[in-house]
């Protein structure tokens, strides 16, 4: 049965360590975070938990769908969205503004 959750979450952006590689991320948190958290325990519970403790999900954002993980912030909770170039293109993205995510997870 899949689970399905709605939330909006500001865009950032993440610069490596030594300036090697940038990401996008939307932050899960809140009520929707938690959903993902219960959903990460009975995975793992059942055996069936992936790398890192991340989801597998179909996104949504506007008119995009597309296939990702979500993983968990280890530093401040909730959960990460990766959201791709192709994304933020295809949706008029920028960092800083509010992103509307529908899961599917």
């Amino acid at each position: 049965m899949l689970e399905q959750l709605a939330h909006t979450g500001r865009l950032w952006r993440w610069t490596g360590g030594s300036g090697n590689g940038t990401w996008h991320f939307v932050t899960i948190d809140g009520e929707a975070g938690e959903a993902l958290s219960g959903t990460a325990v009975m995975r793992k519970l059942e055996g069936t938990a992936r790398g890192f403790g991340s989801l597998k999900v179909q996104a949504r954002i506007g008119g995009t769908r597309f296939a990702t993980s979500v993983f968990p912030n280890k530093s401040d909770g909730g959960w990460l969205l990766p959201v791709k170039a192709s994304v933020r293109r295809a949706e008029g993205l920028a960092e800083g503004d509010e992103v509307g995510v529908s899961l599917e997870y």
